[in-house]
């Protein structure tokens, strides 16, 4: 029986409203939409420049080192990452939502009884370090993000130089498979491998997948092929993101959407919540059923 659920959360946009890099803009005194203009001409300059084609999603990466290595960010290794990370701002509700929903399922003696549970991941684009360093990390199981190498520099300190690993928008939905066949709990699997879906440590139909917008859609798109549940936000008063996650509901990608605001009675709050619990009533049932088919008549006398 696959008793657990998982909730699978995007970060930038999802979590917190804007882009976990604006502490880092904010420690060294850097434009923020400068910077992110010259990561968005990037892909057009190598192209012109090199003809070589770059990932959109992570070619900020690249300038991050780039400009650490220039000086710009001087200093800036994963150890500042983490401290930074403290300082990211969430939207209302977080962290509570996710102590919330497990105290759903643990204060349930039904669930309890089929050993059920809840578990929270993180699949983004964004810094690992930083959610390492965020108030959430208590609660999630493990983290997909972009990871970086370091190096010391002329005077003996570690600042960040190489690329380690990398999560973009369509690689989202490979963390989704690990999660999917437990890879990240035994290392002895390979996500490639095949493994009957009811074996499988977490079945797709027993996934929540929320995120922000069109990005995801190659993770919304996989969660829903495989019976799993969408769920998209948008920030408070943005017409251009509501619009965005209205297109996605009309698409068939998502189940439904609400503003960011987990806080106890909005209907970001409400949807999370039952889904949780319809959910685990169906891991109960369903369990109920196989035991009762498995359940065959006793002997009887022949007349």
């Amino acid at each position: 029986m696959s008793n657990i659920i998982a909730v699978i959360w995007d970060f930038d946009k999802t979590l917190v409203d804007g882009y976990m890099q604006d502490p880092i803009f904010e420690k060294y005194g850097v434009d923020s939409k400068e910077f992110w203009e010259e990561v968005n001409s990037l892909p057009k300059k190598y192209w012109e420049e090199q003809q070589v084609k770059v990932n959109r999603d992570t070619i900020y990466l690249n300038h991050f080192i780039n400009k650490t290595k220039e000086g710009v960010f001087k200093g800036l290794n994963n150890k500042v990452l983490f401290e930074l990370g403290k300082e990211l701002k969430f939207y209302k509700g977080i962290p509570e939502i996710f102590g919330k929903t497990k105290e759903l399922i643990e204060k349930n003696s039904i669930f309890q009884e089929y050993n059920i549970k809840v578990e929270h991941y993180i699949v983004s684009t964004g810094m690992v370090e930083m959610i390492k360093g965020s108030i959430i990390k208590e609660y999630v199981e493990d983290i997909w993000g972009c990871e970086l190498i370091q190096a010391k520099d002329e005077n003996g300190n570690f600042e960040i130089s190489e690329i380690g690993y990398t999560i973009d928008n369509t690689s989202k939905t490979r963390a989704i498979f690990e999660i999917n066949k437990g890879v990240n709990k035994n290392t002895g699997y390979d996500v490639n491998a095949k493994i009957k879906e009811g074996n499988r440590r977490v079945l797709f139909k027993n996934m929540i997948y929320i995120a922000d917008g069109p990005s995801d859609v190659p993770a919304f798109s996989l969660i829903k092929k495989g019976g799993g549940s969408t769920f998209a936000i948008y920030p408070k008063s943005d017409l251009k993101a509501f619009k965005q996650v209205e297109k996605l509901r009309e698409d068939n990608r998502v189940d439904m959407y609400a503003e960011a605001d987990y806080s106890e009675g909005t209907t970001t709050y409400m949807w999370i919540m039952s889904k949780i619990q319809e959910l685990a009533q169906n891991i109960v049932d369903e369990e109920k059923s196989r035991l009762a088919a498995s359940i065959s008549d006793s002997p009887k006398h022949l007349n």
